[in-house]
C-alpha cells in the first residue's frame, strides 16, 4: 500500500494541472467550494484492494489506486473534502500492468470501475493502453466478470484430468520402452537358439565354455607339409 500527499495552490492548478504515477489530471480545474490552497492524498491500496473495495461478481485484475482532495486550510470552518470542478477534459486514470488470472479468458471484456466518495460504482468502458477516463477523484480499478461456480468447477476438473492424462501418458511410455526391452532380447535369444541348433546338426565339434557361454572347439590339428617334388639339385 502507498499513500502520498500534494499541496496545490488553486490558481497554478488551474492553468497546469497535475501528473500524478497513474493519474493525469487536465488544467482548468478548480476546487469547489473553491480555496485557495488544497491537498490532493494520492492512494495505491496494492495487495490490499480486495480487503477495501470489493464488485460483486468481478475479480480486480489492477490494483485499487485513488485521489481525494481536501482543504489545506485545517484550521477552517469547511475543512474537508473538496470536489474538483472539471470543466473541459476528462481526468485519465492509466494502469501500466494487468494481471489476468490463468484460468479466465485472456478475450474477456475489461470494465474500469470508479468507487465514488459517496459510496456508489460507477462503470465504464477501458480506453487504449489500458486506461480510464472519469469527470471527478474518487478510486478506480480494472475489472474482470468472475467465473460462475459451474465454470470454477468445470475449470478445476480440466486441469485435474490434465494431470491425470499427463501421469498416464507417462506411465505408458515407460511400459512401452520395458516391452520393448524384452522384445529385443527374446528375438536374439531365439536368433541364438537357432543358430546352435544349426551348429549341432553340422560335422560335431568338442565343446568348450567360455564364461557362461559354451562355443563350439575344433581339435588341434595340423597338416604335415609333404614336398611336391622329390628332386633335389
Amino acid at each position: 500500500m502507498e499513500t502520498s500527499i500534494v499541496r496545490f495552490r488553486s490558481a497554478s492548478f488551474w492553468r497546469k494541472g497535475a501528473n500524478f504515477s497513474f493519474f493525469h489530471i487536465p488544467p482548468s480545474v478548480l476546487p469547489w467550494p473553491f480555496v485557495k490552497r488544497f491537498d490532493i492524498v494520492y492512494q495505491n491500496l496494492g495487495n490490499w484492494s480486495s480487503k477495501y473495495y470489493d464488485v460483486p461478481n468481478y475479480t480486480f485484475i489492477t490494483p485499487v489506486i485513488g485521489f481525494l482532495a481536501y482543504d489545506a486550510n485545517r484550521s477552517g470552518e469547511n475543512y474537508g473534502m473538496v470536489e474538483l470542478n472539471i470543466m473541459a477534459n476528462h481526468i485519465l486514470v492509466h494502469f501500466p500492468h494487468i494481471y489476468m488470472p490463468q484460468d479466465h479468458n485472456k478475450n474477456v471484456a475489461m470494465k474500469c470501475v470508479r468507487f465514488v466518495t459517496n459510496g456508489s460504482i460507477e462503470f465504464s468502458n477501458v480506453t487504449m493502453n489500458n486506461s480510464c477516463i472519469s469527470r471527478g477523484q474518487g478510486h478506480f480499478s480494472i475489472v474482470i466478470p468472475s467465473l460462475k461456480p459451474e465454470e470454477e468447477e468445470k475449470k478445476r476438473w480440466q486441469w485435474k484430468w490434465w494431470v491425470i492424462g499427463f501421469g498416464v501418458g507417462v506411465v505408458g511410455l515407460i511400459w512401452l520402452i520395458v516391452i520393448g526391452i524384452l522384445v529385443y532380447k527374446c528375438v536374439r535369444l531365439k536368433k541364438r537358439k537357432k543358430m546352435e541348433r544349426q551348429s549341432e546338426k553340422s560335422e560335431a565339434l568338442d565343446t568348450v565354455w567360455v564364461g557362461n557361454s559354451r562355443m563350439p572347439s575344433a581339435s588341434g590339428i595340423r597338416t604335415q607339409p609333404v614336398l611336391e617334388n622329390s628332386y633335389v639339385p
